[in-house]
């Protein structure tokens, strides 16, 4: 039954810790120092209004009571660890989600290792290829095992519903050549000896115990729930198509622990479109998961935090309990100390939507991994101040102002209609490199501002740009990469054209370092605008995140103000700066988010400072002059000026993390 203080299942947890409880069958003394009161207060002192609390972990191990034989060894009989979290977490209004994990589960894999999934060359699943290095051994969950799964979340679901909700790990596709895959696999008609089929068969496997599981979950939820099952590990380009399991949900990217700082980025603007509510998942660690001796710099954790906040998504933070069930002071000081600025922020924000006036459209076979050419597009379009999506080819994109196509999205048939009734209907088109060419042969839309499109010879060339910001008319710049050839059309602006060098660098003939130098500008165009639609020749958004050459960011810039001259926001300041754009019932909120990762280690980006703004203008676009202006949450009034279509301010913040609140009609 729920407590009398169990939080409303309606509102959606804001400040979380996923709480990890990873304990092997060798410690002794699991849940030895637990203390309910204790464990309650310290998150509620630390501003956690969820915790993510353990049934079962990744050694195949149950924490609460029960007469199956997986519960902990090491767990006293008299201890129902888990019943107790959920209770004293409860009992002070604190929500208390869940935890399975599923394809990693020792205790079945050492008991039944048939189980177990195979590769093509008939060798067990695992983290590792020595069966004597520690590592996990990965279920097949065609097997029997997805039964044995099914059992266990029926007693947990039994016995602790309704529940606050379910979080179920390691749920990737994987591909086995296990007996029971293969019969699976032919059962459907495909052939296991085909590595895509494979794929394919692992795909399906995967949505159908999605489907099986969350049916389970749903009948113990309460009937107005928003937050329900979340299956862990999967790409979140495919929730187009898995949303249908889910009530909401969950970004994991701990930015030290091999995602780094581009990915949340990226994913945020991909799922944000899809109106689910969701929450994001960092960690206190100083690098990832199981680093659980070391706790980064404040400033990073809050620099992670605000940048969620800032994307319209609540804040997760991932810790591990020490077996003996007390949270470490230390690791909450921390925690508080950040999500109580995040409390702070949240009045401001409350039934807010962020606003996208640009959409970029990606290739979701590329998973959660982008790729250069889009973690170019984001890295550019954010340090632009530019308001924008990651949305896929079948989106609806009516609401936005302007679309972006990098290199490697296909423009096919199907979307480059699309791209056509946009452009019909007022929509502007930036398009970059292969997606001028629909199919890769043709024109990808009528009244294109370049004509005579065609792949280019291989070897460096050289951008002369024209009335781009920035940049100097008399300095040819590098262009890495391969290129299509184009002209301008009549009444095109040409923005950049291409210089070629002296001779083609070859073994035996060549001049200098690394290319032959610049000689005269050519008639061929690099990048082009006319009547709502830009042309790039030139991969510029994958050179960009490859050489960082901020020539590559005033072009793009240069092209998106010939489309989109009065954009929603206005920000000076250092190129770091990111902004996003809220509007609320009151008014208008621009985050400000304003802290540089550092690379410190081979693998490593850390932050250990914020990096203060000074006098930096902020201009918002208004239908009309504000009632006030202020910075949140240090409720600082701001002298404001309106000059009939934007408010200007001038901010000064050494926080890291700040916001222009507008209230306005």
């Amino acid at each position: 039954m729920p407590h009398p203080n169990s939080p409303d299942p309606r509102r959606f947890p804001r400040r979380t810790v996923h709480l990890d409880f990873h304990t092997g069958p060798h410690i002794p003394d699991v849940g030895r120092d637990f203390d309910p009161a204790a464990f309650a207060r310290t998150f509620q002192d630390a501003h956690v209004d969820s915790v993510t609390v353990f049934a079962k972990c990744h050694h195949g191990h149950l924490y609460y009571a029960t007469d199956r034989p997986e519960r902990h060894p090491g767990l006293a009989p008299d201890l129902d660890l888990l019943t107790e979290q959920v209770n004293a977490l409860r009992s002070v209004g604190i929500r208390a989600p869940i935890y399975l994990s599923l394809q990693v589960d020792e205790y079945a894999a050492r008991e039944h290792p048939e189980w177990i999934a195979h590769g093509e060359d008939l060798k067990l699943a695992r983290w590792s290829a020595s069966a004597f290095e520690a590592a996990w051994n990965i279920l097949d969950m065609s097997s029997p095992y997805a039964d044995y799964f099914a059992e266990q979340l029926d007693e947990v679901l039994r016995r602790f519903a309704p529940v606050d909700g379910v979080f179920i790990d390691m749920c990737w596709d994987q591909p086995s050549a296990s007996r029971w895959a293969v019969d699976g696999m032919r059962r459907e008609g495909l052939d296991p000896s085909d590595a895509d089929h494979r794929a394919r068969y692992a795909t399906l496997t995967a949505r159908r115990y999605m489907a099986r599981y969350s049916a389970m979950v749903e009948k113990a939820l309460p009937p107005d729930a928003v937050q329900g099952v979340w299956f862990n590990s999967r790409p979140k380009t495919g929730l187009s198509q898995e949303r249908q399991f889910v009530r909401h949900a969950e970004i994991e990217g701990l930015p030290t622990g091999g995602w780094g700082y581009a990915f949340l980025p990226y994913v945020a603007r991909f799922v944000r479109p899809l109106g689910l509510p969701t929450l994001s998942h960092t960690g206190r660690f100083h690098e990832s998961w199981g680093d659980n001796a070391a706790i980064k710099p404040r400033a990073a954790l809050l620099y992670e935090c605000s940048q969620m906040l800032s994307h319209g998504l609540t804040s997760g933070v991932g810790d591990v309990l020490h077996p003996r069930g007390a949270p470490a002071p230390a690791v909450y000081d921390l925690i508080g100390s950040v999500y109580g600025h995040i409390e702070r922020c949240e009045p401001f924000l409350d039934g807010g939507r962020v606003i996208s006036e640009v959409a970029v459209i990606v290739d979701p076979g590329h998973g959660d991994h982008p790729g250069a050419s889009n973690i170019g597009a984001v890295r550019a379009l954010q340090q632009l101040r530019a308001q924008f999506d990651v949305v896929a080819p079948t989106a609806d994109l009516s609401a936005y102002r302007a679309v972006v196509v990098p290199e490697t999205t296909p423009v096919d048939d199907a979307l480059a209609q699309r791209l056509l009734a946009y452009r019909t209907a007022g929509g502007a088109v930036l398009l970059v490199g292969p997606a001028l060419l629909k199919n890769a042969t043709e024109a990808a839309l009528p009244g294109l501002p370049v004509d005579g499109l065609a792949p280019a010879p291989a070897g460096e060339v050289f951008l002369a740009c024209q009335g781009v910001p920035g940049v100097p008319e008399d300095f040819p710049v590098i262009s890495h990469g391969s290129r299509l050839t184009a002209r301008a059309r009549p009444g095109a602006e040409v923005l950049a054209r291409v210089v070629q060098p002296y001779f083609p660098r070859s073994w035996d003939r060549f001049c200098g370092h690394s290319y032959t130098p610049p000689a005269d500008p050519t008639d061929e165009v690099a990048v082009a605008v006319a009547d709502g639609v830009a042309a790039v020749t030139v991969p510029l958004l994958e050179a960009f995140h490859e050489h960082g050459l901020e020539t590559y960011r005033h072009l793009l810039g240069a092209a998106l103000d010939r489309l989109l001259p009065d954009p929603l926001v206005r920000a000076g300041g250092p190129v770091h700066l990111e902004t996003t754009v809220v509007r609320t019932a009151g008014g208008t909120v621009v985050h400000l988010v304003s802290f540089i990762p550092a690379r410190e280690t081979p693998e490593l980006d850390l932050v250990h400072d914020p990096f203060p703004l000074i006098d930096v203008p902020v201009a918002v676009k208004l239908a009309a002059a504000p009632r006030s202006v202020r910075l949140q949450p240090a409720g600082q009034e701001l002298p404001w000026q309106y000059d009939g279509a934007y408010v200007h301010v001038r901010v000064t913040t050494a926080d890291g993390h700040a916001m222009v609140v507008v209230e306005h009609d």
